[in-house]
């Protein structure tokens, strides 16, 4: 296997900068996830690692080989695309087959490689349909076969499960996930769906605007994202945020904003103090929200107006109106709340995050 190296990385298309100065080390058998919005440069970085697009300004990095001018094909790297790629007029095996056939591999040496691989995707008994025959699962398994047989020093994937359904895309993802632990292979992986890029990766690179905001392991970035964007993608349902001031009261520091009073737990106070005065952003997740109780610190407490109730079965989530922001609280399922109801919610003061209102960087 190999080690992936981008150091500095750009991409230009004549005005538009669509990747910005990446730098990142994935290291041998690593699964890294790229992830972020639409646009953001994470598919773009990823055809570059994969020679189909040229290298603006920068160095990637493969097997410690520079390969800015190296072919695809001479990379030693194998793609799964979002829509398959497969040829209609070929079976199964044929598309299996056909990467191989390109590289002069003999008969038998084709065929074991179609059989083990077929084995491991336990897609045996459909190596003589074509791909009109099969289902969505059933093509994704045929893509990813076609990627096995080639044995690459690297597997790249442009979000390959985008265009299956929501119960194949979780069946898919535990294969994948086992895939990767059976094989102990180098992957990168595409998606802008950060459940995807949190239950596969062992690394998640989070991008907006073409920049990496932030690279960590998956509860890394959930606990402790690196600014306010970080912390709005990754998390679902997502970061509740307020804008407050900052203030002194009663020898604590809060965060004020209509119908909000919070008092800021002492370590996160210690970095909240440099905006004393000043604008923040006040963070909480829904599933640190619950409803308040006896045990509950009135200074952690806020009063809300329920909006909508979704039932979800394992959860309810409520939208709640706070003064003028709006709150999702995340509550247990046998708690029974009706819309337009008042509330008394109380937060996990250790779960609070706090974000400077200009830069938009963790405090």
């Amino acid at each position: 296997m190999a080690e992936v190296s981008l150091h500095k990385l750009n991409k230009r298309f004549e005005a538009f900068h669509a990747v910005k100065d990446v730098d990142l080390q994935i290291r041998d058998k690593e699964f890294v996830v790229l992830v972020g919005p639409s646009g953001c440069g994470k598919t773009t970085t990823l055809r570059m690692i994969a020679g189909l697009e040229a290298v603006s300004d920068g160095e990637i990095r493969i097997d410690n080989t520079v390969v800015n001018e190296v072919p695809p094909m001479d990379r030693d790297i194998a793609m799964v695309f979002q829509n398959y790629a497969l040829y209609p007029h070929m079976s199964v095996a044929s598309n299996m087959a056909f990467g191989l056939k390109m590289r002069k591999f003999q008969k038998a040496e084709i065929e074991e490689r179609i059989k083990r691989a077929a084995t491991i995707l336990g897609i045996e008994s459909l190596l003589g349909r074509k791909p009109r025959q099969l289902s969505g699962g059933q093509r994704q398994r045929v893509a990813l076969g076609r990627a096995i047989v080639r044995d690459p020093k690297v597997f790249l994937f442009d979000e390959p499960l985008s265009n299956l359904d929501a119960k194949l895309r979780v069946q898919m993802r535990v294969e994948l996930k086992k895939l990767h632990e059976r094989l102990g292979t180098t992957a990168i992986y595409v998606t802008h769906d950060q459940v995807e890029a949190m239950t596969l990766g062992d690394r998640v690179v989070v991008m907006k605007d073409g920049v990496v905001q932030q690279v960590g392991e998956p509860l890394e970035l959930y606990n402790t994202p690196a600014n306010r964007f970080v912390a709005g993608f990754i998390g679902s349902p997502a970061m509740n945020f307020a804008e407050v001031t900052l203030a002194e009261s009663g020898g604590r520091l809060v965060a004020e904003a209509p119908g909000l009073k919070i008092s800021l737990p002492p370590e996160l106070a210690k970095h909240g103090r440099t905006n004393l005065g000043r604008g923040a952003t006040l963070g909480i997740r829904p599933e640190d929200i619950h409803i308040a109780g006896p045990e509950d610190d009135a200074g952690h407490c806020f009063d809300a107006s329920v909006e909508v109730v979704e039932q979800l079965g394992s959860e309810i989530l409520l939208d709640t109106r706070v003064g003028s922001a709006l709150f999702m609280a995340s509550i247990d399922p046998t708690i029974r709340v009706r819309p337009h109801e008042k509330l008394r919610l109380a937060l996990k003061p250790d779960r609070l995050h706090l974000f400077d209102a200009e830069s938009e960087k963790a405090l």
